[in-house]
């Protein structure tokens, strides 16, 4: 699962918890802010006069999710880099949009987890669900999430309590959503008896193992601790021996002073050309190995041999990860129990194939039987009326056999006295054998001709039985031909309505282009009369500013100093202020 994906799964929670009405479309405003919030979380550079023009409020209404998406993708995911940002806070943004609408704890305080507690079991949901919307969590993924929390607190899971509440639990779209998950979860029916620090220490583990990628144990058992612990580590400087707590993850062994990681001491990238060695025992130190990059060897020392083994294979499995191109190993396992979930799904589908072909083939042996029947009826009937042909040719023949005695005794009868006739009766004698032979003769074609017409006659009901089997298909073939049809004719009328709407949609938006044009000339021929009271106000100023100089040289004329003997002083100085009268009036009316 790609960081894009990734992304989409906390965004898509986000749209829909928008979406209240359930209508899916969010307005305008809505989405600026959301977009707004995402570029500030992905530390992405973004305009925010250009983000307000594309998100102003128009005629359109609101937004649905397909038509978000194209500027979700050019402008927010296109430019999204990893590493440049910080996953945890994105989700934490995700999270108290979809929480406020979605999520509801146990008001009484009754809640297994707390409030980050479920924000870390979101985020592990989004991780373990399906790239398929809206999402949901196989039984399978769940089991094995609720198993590694278990694991985490040294307690076994209850699967047959699971099985049943998964089977009495409604599941949409093949599995649970995450809101299903968490009353699962805060129902308290599998984590009965554990304190909530318990709980919340062990979800805090499975959630830095899970997403903070930090490295599993490298056979996978759930029962055994992730790699991370303490280790002597030999300087590469001063040559002594210090203890860090080291923690690997997929890509890289870091080493810190303590397990609280607060003061990181250094290190070690780890890709395709590194390599793990075990050395012997020397300075002192026991169970030591080494790991060997492209430019410097690490050596360390473990506590005992089975650290060491632990922490020699899950290095070698790190490696071998760099080395094929993985950059996470519970999205390897991921991959890999879908795959095994796809491959279970394939021979599952198989075996119904095979039970479905069994029983096809065990009803075409049961109709083959019941032929078989019929055959046997038909054969033991026509038996019957050979029988009853045989019988009566035998009756006959006796039938004969007893005329001929009589004619015989008749014959000897009267042979002494009718020995004239003798050589006549001989004659007699021998046609009536001759018939005898004749009978004989048509006694046997007889026979043969009955046999041919019971053969004639199962041949007749074979070809009934596959003249009916004909019909039967010809028949079935003309109510699908019908339904095609049938169905052919509602897509045409369909056709045809939704064709008369675009034709009166494209009407009324023609009428609304002409109001528009309409609209539009009103306000250029208002314009040009503004333009035109303008230029007469500008026409009026300029006049008024010519006015205003030749007053102001009058005044300068008129205030200029009287000479000595000048008869007509008081006539100016009542003039001048006559005129400084006029001119105060004149500022009143244009003020």
């Amino acid at each position: 699962m790609d960081l894009r994906a990734e992304l989409l799964k906390s965004i898509w929670y986000a749209f829909t918890a928008l979406d209240v009405e359930k209508s899916g479309k969010v307005s305008k405003s809505q989405l600026k802010v959301l977009s707004h919030n995402l570029y500030t979380v992905l530390c992405i550079p973004h305009d925010p006069v250009a983000l307000e023009e594309h998100f102003r409020d128009d005629d359109d209404g609101p937004v649905s999710s397909q038509g978000y998406m194209p500027y979700l993708n050019k402008y927010i995911l296109d430019k999204v880099e990893e590493g440049a940002f910080v996953k945890e806070n994105f989700d934490e943004l995700c999270w108290t949009l979809t929480a406020k609408k979605n999520y509801k704890p146990d008001r009484n305080g009754n809640s297994v987890v707390s409030h980050q507690d479920a924000f870390k079991l979101w985020c592990l949901f989004n991780f373990l669900s399906e790239d398929k919307y809206p999402l949901v969590m196989v039984p399978d993924e769940v089991e094995y999430l609720l198993k590694k929390i278990c694991t985490a607190m040294n307690v076994e899971l209850n699967s047959c309590e699971l099985d049943d509440y998964l089977s009495q639990e409604p599941q949409g779209q093949g599995g649970l959503t995450v809101w299903q998950f968490l009353d699962m979860v805060n129902s308290g029916r599998f984590l009965r008896g554990i304190e909530q620090e318990a709980v919340s220490m062990a979800i805090e583990e499975v959630y830095q193992e899970v997403i903070e990628d930090s490295f599993p144990h490298p056979v996978f058992d759930p029962s055994v601790s992730r790699a991370q612990g303490y280790l002597w580590k030999k300087g590469q400087l001063r040559r002594n021996w210090s203890e860090r707590w080291f923690m690997l993850k997929p890509s890289v062994l870091s080493y810190y002073m303590s397990e609280e990681r607060k003061e990181k001491k250094g290190s070690i990238t780890l890709d395709k050309h590194c390599c793990v060695e075990v050395l012997p025992d020397r300075d002192g130190k026991r169970c030591m190995f080494c790991v060997k990059t492209s430019s410097r060897t690490y050596e360390m020392s473990a506590s005992d041999t089975r650290q060491r083994q632990e922490w020699t294979l899950a290095i070698q499995t790190a490696i071998r990860l760099q080395a094929e191109g993985k950059k996470s190993l519970h999205k390897d396992l991921k991959q890999k129990r879908r795959e095994q979930r796809e491959q279970r799904e394939q021979r599952k589908a198989a075996k119904e194939e095979e039970k479905k072909r069994l029983k096809q083939l065990q009803e075409e042996k049961e109709r083959k039987l019941q032929e078989l029947e019929l055959l046997k009826e038909a054969q033991r009937q026509a038996e019957i009326l050979l029988q009853e042909e045989e019988q009566r040719r035998r009756q006959q023949h006796e039938e004969m056999q007893r005329t001929l005695e009589i004619q015989l005794r008749e014959a000897e009868q009267a042979r002494a006295s009718m020995q004239a006739e003798m050589v006549l009766k001989e004659a007699e004698a021998e046609r009536q054998r001759k018939r005898i032979l004749e009978l004989e003769d048509m006694q046997e074609r007889l026979q043969e001709a009955l046999q041919q017409e019971v053969k004639a006659r199962q041949d007749e009901e074979a070809v009934r039985y596959a003249q009916a089997r004909l019909l039967a298909e010809e028949e079935e073939k003309l109510k699908q031909l019908m339904k095609l049809k049938e169905e052919q004719e509602e897509y045409i009328i369909k056709t045809q309505r939704e064709k008369q709407v675009l034709k009166q949609e494209m009407e009324n938006k023609n009428k609304c282009l002409e109001e528009a044009q309409k609209q539009l000339e009103e306000v250029r021929v208002n314009r040009q009369r503004v333009d035109q009271d303008v230029m007469a106000a500008q026409r009026k100023l300029r006049q008024a500013s010519t006015n205003v100089k030749h007053w102001n040289v009058q005044m300068n004329r008129l205030m200029h100093p009287i000479g000595p003997g000048d008869k007509r002083t008081n006539v100016s100085g009542g003039g001048f202020t006559g005129y400084q009268a006029l001119l105060s009036q004149r500022d009143s009316s244009l003020k």
